[in-house]
């Protein structure tokens, strides 16, 4: 910034904006260093301008924004507008609208002014009645890679559980006592529009113990995010998309899904053990029908082969593609007991970044008391 002047972080001059085009090419080379992954500079910023144009990103559906004064912007953030359920204890569910805030960037010569934190104050004011029109907005989220303390003096406070499940790649699991099948692409719509029905008929039911429920909704557009993402970034590195976005075993009422992202931080070649297939969501359709109770699972033993089986593909399809692990996002206690039965060696790490953090509202657009967030799982990080 050489001599340039800057303003004081509680300066009434300072305000947020949205970049023009060319800022956020500015913007993006600034943060290309920590979010590029396996892309070169060039490609990172093809990649930025591709993601806004897929499902969850376009039409509005995400906002940038800038803190500025009358000089270049001093901070940077992005989100998007998730589609959400409430639910009462009483079991009245309704629709709503939780914003999701990524990108949170500020370039390293402008840290430690205090900028970024007046920017999330100020984007605390707005976002209850952002894009309300279209719903009432009962909260934002972030996923934290910077511990716990920063965002929560700012008002968005952890999850309650913040940890994720890692199992090893694996080109021959043990032979599953049933066989799960791919899901492609094509199949994807109907089973995002069957699953959404299941969760709202789940938080239909009433949770006298607990007075709020919020799930964001696991719809394709979420999906098709996550996947236009990685399809990207595998056709540069290998020449190729997966073909599969998942995998399904079971009957229909009985099915068990996984869907899954391909994520390479770093090239396969590099010395890396972090390339990642992340589950994006967990479906075990008796459960979610039988309000996430181990109580009404009348076919325990199927269930834990269902499960097996599409996790052991999760794992197979992670060492076709040279990931280094598979991680499933906060599974609820019924699954983690099944996970154990199925005999799957497995990993439970308490996550140090990535901390879902959330920042909720009541009527008039004060900070309220968090609601039991429902289904924490990766679809919803972006």
């Amino acid at each position: 910034m050489g001599s340039l002047a800057l303003p004081e972080s509680q300066s009434s001059n300072l305000g947020l904006s949205h970049p023009t085009a060319d800022e956020c090419v500015t913007i993006w080379n600034n943060s290309s260093a920590s979010w590029k992954d396996s892309l070169t500079v060039p490609l990172y910023l093809e990649e930025s301008l591709f993601l806004t144009t897929v499902p969850l990103a376009k039409d509005g559906g995400m906002t940038t924004w800038v803190l500025v004064d009358k000089n270049p912007p001093l901070t940077n953030e992005r989100f998007s507008a998730h589609r959400s359920f409430t639910s009462t204890s009483n079991g009245k569910v309704s629709d709503a609208i939780v914003h999701g805030i990524a990108s949170v960037f500020c370039p390293a010569e402008l840290r430690a002014l205090g900028y970024p934190p007046r920017m999330m104050r100020e984007l605390a004011k707005i976002l209850h009645g952002w894009q309300s029109e279209h719903a009432k907005c009962v909260g934002s989220i972030l996923y934290s890679d910077i511990g716990k303390t920063y965002y929560s003096k700012l008002g968005w406070q952890p999850n309650l559980t913040n940890f994720h499940v890692v199992f090893q790649p694996s080109r021959k699991p043990d032979q599953p006592l049933v066989i799960a099948h791919a899901i492609e692409a094509g199949s994807l719509a109907e089973l995002c529009i069957r699953h959404e029905a299941m969760i709202r008929r789940a938080m239909a039911a009433p949770a006298e113990a607990i007075n709020m429920r919020m799930t964001i909704v696991p719809d394709l557009d979420h999906m098709l995010w996550h996947i236009r993402k990685e399809e990207f970034a595998c056709d540069l590195l290998f020449g190729k998309v997966p073909h599969a976005v998942g995998a399904i075993a079971g009957p229909p009422g009985s099915q068990v899904w996984v869907l899954w992202t391909h994520r390479c931080y770093e090239h396969p070649d590099a010395d890396s053990t972090d390339n990642t297939l992340y589950i994006l969501r967990l479906v075990i359709e008796s459960h979610v029908e039988r309000k996430l109770s181990s109580d009404a699972n009348t076919k325990h033993d199927e269930q834990v082969g269902y499960l097996k089986a599409v996790l052991q593909a999760a794992q197979t399809e992670a060492a076709e593609w040279r990931l280094d692990q598979v991680k499933l996002w906060d599974p609820i206690p019924v699954v983690q007991e099944l996970i154990v039965q199925s005999g799957i060696d497995h990993l439970v790490v308490e996550r140090e970044d990535s901390i879902a953090s959330g920042l909720w509202y009541d009527e008039n657009g004060e900070a309220s008391v968090a609601p039991l967030w429902m289904n924490n799982e990766h679809f919803a990080w972006c």
